[in-house]
């Protein structure tokens, strides 16, 4: 008796510590109650299998306002997984949001385009799909990124003014003209012209919903981004825009998603 108890007792200590490896593989060491849902969406739309991660925190999902987190290029939809992330999203308690960390692929930028309709995606099927497996309330959805998520999220926000809460982008990818773009980004120049946040942003706000802008002070985006604040402020969009000390990395964003997060639940609230 005693030596099964004792084995039953180092299988369960191997397991607790197979799986605070697995989480520290991961990028964090506990999710402080939250409950991290890995599902594979099968998109109709774009005819493949997407890896989906959607948080719910500590008691449940259920109506509570949801989060749509969009990714950087060449990073996994986990990638924003962090310790940070998850005592923010703890210290809100009751006004944490659901968090779905929706998959854009490696370049899709989040619109659509010659390979697949990526940002019908995320509208029909992604965010539906995170709303029935949370019970997350469908009348309050903001959607944020960083990177290219953020230039993803501020395009959809322009695309679906009514359908968020709030809009988000955290050192968002953006530029003043086609040229300017990375390969792979757009897949001509139609394609930017029909995707230009910032030349959409001239005319009028495309946003009903607040706003956040940030940047670091050493970002290649600082000026885009800075142009856009002001373009959206010119034309009376609720903007909430901050220049912090810091680079295009993941030590910037970490060091902000409590901000981030605040933002979010009290816009959407």
């Amino acid at each position: 008796m005693r030596r099964w108890l004792a084995l039953s007792a180092v299988a369960f200590l191997a397991t607790i510590g197979w799986l605070a490896l697995r989480d520290i593989l991961r990028g964090y060491w506990s999710t402080h109650g939250a409950h991290v849902d890995r599902f594979t969406l099968h998109s109709k739309s774009l005819h493949r299998k997407l890896d989906e991660v959607l948080v719910t925190p500590r008691g449940g999902g259920s109506g509570r306002p949801l989060l749509v987190f969009l990714h950087g290029r060449s990073s996994p939809p986990d990638s924003n997984l962090s310790d940070p992330f998850f005592k923010s999203l703890k210290a809100l308690g009751d006004r944490a949001p659901d968090v779905l960390f929706a998959n854009g692929g490696d370049h899709s930028y989040f619109h659509n385009r010659a390979d697949g309709p990526w940002g019908s995606s995320i509208l029909g099927e992604a965010i539906p799909a995170a709303i029935k497996r949370s019970g997350a309330d469908p009348r309050h959805v903001a959607i944020g990124g960083i990177s290219m998520g953020g230039f993803g999220a501020l395009d959809l926000g322009r695309l679906a003014p009514h359908r968020f809460c709030a809009v988000g982008g955290h050192s968002a990818a953006m530029w003043f003209r086609g040229a300017d773009t990375p390969v792979g980004a757009f897949d001509d120049a139609a394609d930017f012209e029909g995707n230009d946040v910032l030349g959409f942003a001239r005319s009028r706000s495309p946003y009903r919903a607040p706003v956040w802008l940030d940047v670091g002070t050493e970002d290649p985006f600082l000026q885009a981004d800075t142009a856009l604040a002001h373009e959206l402020r010119a034309d009376g969009a609720r903007v909430t825009f901050h220049v912090w000390p810091g680079k295009h990395g993941s030590s910037y964003w970490h060091r902000h998603i409590g901000q981030y997060l605040r933002f979010y639940a009290s816009a959407c609230g």
